[in-house]
Formats: structure tokens, C-alpha cells, sequence
């Protein structure tokens, strides 16, 4: 929906407004539509003779700053604490529910004292507010912005437990000196902050805005570095930016303004996955005539729009179903696919192009298709671009992604997506076999923390990082890896507890990396991506699934020999059918069987024959360069053997090269 950022200060570190204007246009791509700026008093007696605060556009902003003195210089200094502004809430809007200017935001209640920037959607917006109509509170806008000020006023913070939707937003409660940064409970929406030695806490919805709030001096995380470089994802609140953190996911800050000691944030968590096995499951055709009402009514919900609504269609299950249901409501909707032209790739990955599928289901629906052909050399040219806008490296080879949204926002502002159908019902069986049948619970954290080493193993990491050692070699990541399960109350001892475990892991941070990729890519292009399988009331249906209907095979794994002979267990490691079972049932009254049958495959470009062919002069170039910057952290020749290894067609080491051309990027554009 947009992008927000701010700044809390106090009397003594008044708001630098010379950086804020700076603030919000440096994410103008995430709302190109309209922009907004709030400047305000808290935590201590206002100045009766000046306003209390300025909102204002990006039209009326050099109306208010232009003439003020430098806030660096001794008169400017004063002059803002003269007139206290200790607190910057900033703006930049894509237009989608109520698109007059009645959306504006900053957007206050009708007393002036609630403020509140927001980004994402409030998906039961209609339904929350006839209940506070009632309650007596008056709206002028049909925005969904509006419920959230009056839902507030009604039943403080925890209103947020009664939203079901993806947001990121401050609120500033003048009346109560409160300051609030909110966070939707699977973390669709991304929100950063830092606190400087000073106590001014800024936040943004992306990390440029608080780079560009130039008081906020960093340098790079080596224990956040060692952390992206294990896991391909960064499981701690961490970012590659030192002291600048991401908002935990179901999560929220509250700040008293009023009180100089309690300035620093309190963070509060408001809500978590818990993934149970049920004491009476019902009938299996329970399950899924439920589940066929909760999708539908997911998919339902998130179309609501003031502008039009597209759709990926993938090829695969849940992109199709999320598109066979919008289709239904919307005759011609945009559907949007990304190939792979094949000429240069072998093996598996000559499946990775699905457009014949796709096509066959935009047939069926009857959609406007458009599609995209990617070709090895697209991944070199995009890069720069991709790099600025991901800003803190995550999971998976997405600029793809990247692509895919450039494609849609052509058409669309919003687009539907299918993340979380696979970590919400088991759609990665070979995952969980791996650890389900085990000794105990550290046997357990061993054998999935093994498999979860995507890009450096333990024995290698001293070698690699031997440039830097010395700073993180007091991190473990095992350590790392296993407090990602801290906040769950009970250790699990049957295999169906282990599966649900490691189902909560990887919703907690792959569903989680994927997320924040998503976002970052669709909103560099100014698209909303909504993702319907996390609907809350779909979400709370599918964490009490019984296991035994989400996978088919987990008995055999759990009785299998693994000490007899043959490669019998293979099979359950490899990417199959088995999984999301539940899912692939209800969803074949929407979608041919052949697609709900078919294996499980990710969105994934043919990278490991691209990178060993094709794109191979381009990797050396980047990162056999002697300049390469990379290795101011990593080993040279440790990261030159592990390279070669994949050109040579001896590993296929494809996400580490990705993660390295990333970082080497990442060095370029922000650590200068």
C-alpha cells in the first residue's frame, strides 16, 4: 500500500527536518500517489503560542522547512527546540482503498491527538467499523486507515489482535504520551528501526529511510553476515546494518513519551504460530469442506480494492487456486507468469519452465495472460537494481521475483500471490523426514540445523570468514538455530510433534524471508502483493490440521532402518507429491487434477546450469575481481575453491554463488 517512516525525539534531541523530506523520498517507489508529513510536540508541555503540530503535503512542505536554518547550525538548533518538534511521521501512498484524498495520511482522529501512519491492508476493515460506528465514533473516509485510529481509541493496543490483514504501522497517542510501532502477526510487512546513543528512535519501512536520516551513522554486522552466510536468511531480529533492527513479526514497540527513562523501546509480542496436533481431529471431509469454505473466503476478502486486482499464476497448485477463485469474481482477470528460456539447461531444471501449465489454466479460467521469458544474461543486468531495492539479503535466488513484478505492475497495482500454502500445510515433506524420526530433541536440532546450512558448513566457516574471525568467533550458530524454537512451552516426543515443530520453524523464518523478498520486489515497482493463505482465519485452521493430513508417508519414515543396506530412504528426500495432502484435495474442485498431483516445485530459475555455462565469465568477473569487496570478510582463496567447485560441474554450489554476487553487489551500492 506504501511506505512510512519517522523519527521519535525528545526536548533535548528535538527531530533534524532537514533529513526528512530526504526520508520519504527516497521510497517514493513504494507510493508514487500522493505524500504526507507530520511534525509534532510529545512528552512535555507544548509551546501554547505555536500549534501543537504541522501536516502537511509534499506540496506545502517548503511552505513550512525551506526557510528554517540549518538544524546542524546553533539557530537552528534553538529554533527546534523553541518550537519542540520531537517527533517526524512520514508518508508516501499507493493508492488502493479510498483512493481521494480522504486516504491521506498522516491521518488523525477527530481530536487531533491520535496520528498514525500505516502500510498494508486491514482485509475485515467493513466489518470492524459498523461495530465502532455503534460505539458512537464518526468516520469521514472510507479507508481502511481510519478503523485502525478508531479501533484504537476504543480498545488501546490490542486491537491489533482484531485485524486480520498485513500492516507495518506507527501510532502516536498524544493523549496518553504513547508511541507505537506495530508489526502483522506472520510479518508481510517489513518495518526497521534504530535507537542512536542519543535516544531518537527511527523507523522505516525500508532501510533507505533511515540511511537517509543522516544523524544514523553504521557499518556492517559480522555476526549478521555470519548468521546470512550459514542459513542463506537471517533468523535474529539482525540486519547486515549494525544496530538496526527488523521488527519481529506478531510484534509491537510501545514507547512513554512522557517518561525520558523508558524511552528506549519495550517490545511485546501479541501473537505466535503453534502448530498442534488435536485431541479429537474430526472426519477428514470436515476438514476439507472447511477448508474449501476459509480459502474461499480468504481469497474473498482480499479483494477488496478501489483499483483492479491481478494475479500470479505460477503453473503450480496454489497460485492456480487463488486464481480460479478471483476469476470467479472478476471475469478477465490478469494473471501473470515468468519462464525460462531452456536452450542452455540440462537436468532437472528443464522443468523449471511452466508456462505450458500455466496456460492451460489461464485457459480454463478464462484470464488475460500476460508472460515473460527470462534468459541467463537477465540476472546480470538486473542485479544493481535488485540489490538496492532487497537491501538486506534473504533467502532463495529471487530475481525472478523481481521480474515477475515488473511484469505485473505494467497492468496491476495489486497482484495475489500464493506464499505460505507450503509452510502453513506441509507442502516440504523432505524436509521434515529428515528430522522426524531422531533420539531426542538435540538429536533433533542436530539433524534439521545440518540440513538448514544452505550456503557454508561449520568445517568451513573459520577458513571463509578467517578475515574476520576474530569478531564472530564467539557466535554459534547451532546456538542460533535452536532458539528459534525458545518461545515454544513444550518439547516434542512423538514424530507428529517433530514435524509440527519444524513447521513452526520454517514458518517463523523462511515463510518469513520469503515475505520480506516479496515485499521488497513488488513494492520497487509500486504493487501490493496480498497473500490469501495467510488469512488469519485460514492460518488458525490450518496450524490444528492433524499432520497425518497434511503428509502421507511420515510411518514409514519413522520405521525405516536407516542402518539397512540400499538407498531405499532416498525417496522420502526427494521432492514428491507427498505433502500438503489436505490442501491438494479441496483444491481439485477448483483446478485439474493434474495440477494438484503434481511434485512439489518451487518458483526457481535454471541457475545451476547458468552459472556454469552462461553466466560463468559474468561470476568470475564479479567475483575473481582483486578489487572485489567481498574480501574485506571472506577468505579469498576459500571462496575461490568453493566457486570453482560449481563451474567445474563438481557441486552444485548455485545459492552460495547467488549469496556472494548479492553481497558483492550489496558492497557496492551501500557499504562505500
Amino acid at each position: 500500500m506504501c511506505g512510512i517512516c519517522g523519527v521519535l525525539g525528545s526536548d533535548e534531541h528535538p527531530v533534524n527536518t532537514r533529513h526528512i523530506k530526504s526520508m520519504c523520498d527516497v521510497i517514493v517507489h513504494r507510493g508514487p500517489d500522493d505524500a504526507g508529513y507530520l511534525v509534532a510536540q510529545t512528552g512535555s508541555q507544548p509551546d501554547k503560542k505555536a500549534p501543537s503540530f504541522l501536516n502537511f503535503t509534499d506540496r506545502q512542505f517548503s511552505r513550512h522547512f525551506s526557510h528554517l536554518p540549518a538544524v546542524d547550525t546553533e539557530a537552528g538548533q534553538q529554533q527546534m527546540r523553541n518550537r519542540n518538534w520531537n517527533v517526524f511521521m512520514g508518508f508516501r501512498r499507493l493508492s488502493i482503498i479510498d483512493t481521494s484524498p480522504g486516504g491521506h495520511q498522516p491521518m488523525s482522529d477527530d481530536s487531533q491527538k491520535i496520528w498514525v501512519v500505516f502500510n498494508g491492508e486491514i482485509y475485515n476493515f467493513k466489518e470492524l467499523k459498523p461495530e465502532l460506528i455503534k460505539l458512537g465514533y464518526k468516520f469521514v473516509s472510507t479507508s481502511d486507515t481510519e478503523v485502525i485510529i478508531y479501533a484504537y481509541k476504543e480498545w488501546g493496543i490490542n486491537c491489533i489482535k482484531k485485524f486480520n490483514g498485513m500492516f507495518a504501522f506507527a501510532l502516536l497517542d498524544q493523549l496518553n504520551n504513547k508511541f507505537y510501532l506495530v508489526r502483522d502477526r506472520y510479518g508481510i510487512k517489513p518495518l526497521y528501526y534504530t535507537v542512536l546513543d542519543s535516544g531518537l528512535l527511527i523507523f522505516g519501512s525500508e532501510v533507505k529511510s533511515i540511511l537517509a536520516y543522516r544523524d544514523y551513522q553504521w557499518n556492517i554486522d559480522y555476526e549478521a553476515l555470519l548468521e546470512y552466510f550459514t542459513f542463506q536468511n537471517i533468523f535474529t531480529d539482525k540486519t547486515l546494518f549494525k544496530n538496526l533492527n527488523l521488527l519481529p513479526a506478531g510484534s509491537y514497540i510501545e514507547i512513554d513519551c512522557g517518561k525520558e527513562a523508558s524511552r528506549f523501546p519495550a517490545l511485546h509480542k501479541y501473537w505466535d504460530f503453534e502448530f498442534v496436533e488435536p485431541e479429537n481431529p474430526k472426519r477428514e471431509e470436515e476438514y476439507l469442506d472447511e477448508l474449501d469454505s476459509l480459502f474461499t473466503q480468504a481469497v474473498k476478502r482480499q479483494l477488496v480494492s478501489d483499483v483492479e486486482v491481478g494475479s500470479y499464476l505460477s503453473g503450480g497448485m496454489d497460485s492456480g487456486s487463488i486464481a480460479s477463485i478471483a476469476a470467479r469474481q472478476f471475469p478477465f482477470l490478469k494473471t501473470f507468469t515468468v519462464g525460462f528460456d531452456l536452450h542452455s539447461v540440462s537436468g532437472i531444471e528443464l522443468a523449471f519452465d511452466e508456462r505450458e501449465k500455466s496456460e492451460y489454466m489461464s485457459y480454463l479460467f478464462k484470464t488475460e495472460h500476460y508472460e515473460m521469458v527470462l534468459k541467463s544474461g537477465d540476472m546480470e543486468r538486473i542485479l544493481p537494481l535488485f540489490t538496492w531495492h532487497l537491501e538486506d539479503p534473504r533467502v532463495g535466488q529471487s530475481y525472478h521475483n523481481f521480474y515477475a513484478a515488473k511484469l505485473a505492475g505494467r497492468f496491476v497495482k495489486v497482484v495475489l500471490a500464493g506464499t505460505g500454502g507450503d509452510e502453513i500445510f506441509g507442502g516440504y515433506p523432505w524436509r521434515y523426514y529428515r528430522a522426524a524420526a531422531n533420539k531426542d530433541f538435540e538429536d533433533y536440532i542436530d539433524k534439521y540445523y545440518l540440513y538448514w546450512q544452505r550456503l557454508i558448513p561449520n568445517k568451513e566457516i573459520a577458513k571463509v570468514f578467517a578475515p574476520i574471525w576474530d569478531n564472530v568467533r564467539h557466535v554459534w550458530t547451532r546456538d542460533i538455530f535452536r532458539d528459534v524454537f525458545r518461545s515454544l512451552e513444550t518439547l516434542p516426543t512423538r514424530p507428529e510433534e517433530y514435524v509440527n515443530h519444524s513447521l513452526y520453524f520454517e514458518a517463523k523464518v523462511f515463510l518469513h524471508g520469503l515475505l520480506l523478498v516479496e515485499d521488497k520486489l513488488s513494492m520497487a515497482h509500486g504493487l501490493e502483493t496480498r497473500v490469501p493463505f495467510l488469512d488469519n482465519d485460514l492460518v488458525d485452521f490450518a496450524l490444528k490440521v492433524p499432520v497425518g493430513l497434511k503428509l502421507r508417508n511420515l510411518k514409514h519414515v519413522v520405521r525405516m532402518n536407516e542402518n539397512e543396506p540400499g538407498r531405499k530412504k532416498q525417496k522420502f528426500f526427494q521432492k514428491t507429491n507427498d505433502g500438503k495432502l489436505i490442501l491438494r484435495k479441496a483444491m481439485q474442485r477448483y483446478i485439474p487434477r493434474s495440477i494438484t498431483t503434481l511434485a512439489k516445485q518451487g518458483f526457481s530459475s535454471p541457475d545451476q546450469s547458468w552459472f556454469k555455462g552462461d553466466s560463468m565469465e559474468f561470476i568470475k568477473k564479479k567475483l575473481f575481481n582483486p578489487d572485489a569487496q567481498i574480501y574485506n570478510f571472506f577468505d579469498r582463496t576459500a571462496i575461490r575453491s568453493l566457486v570453482e567447485q560449481h563451474l567445474r560441474g563438481e557441486k552444485n554450489r548455485r545459492l552460495l554463488i547467488w549469496s556472494l554476487l548479492n553481497f558483492e553487489e550489496w558492497c557496492e551500492q551501500f557499504f562505500k
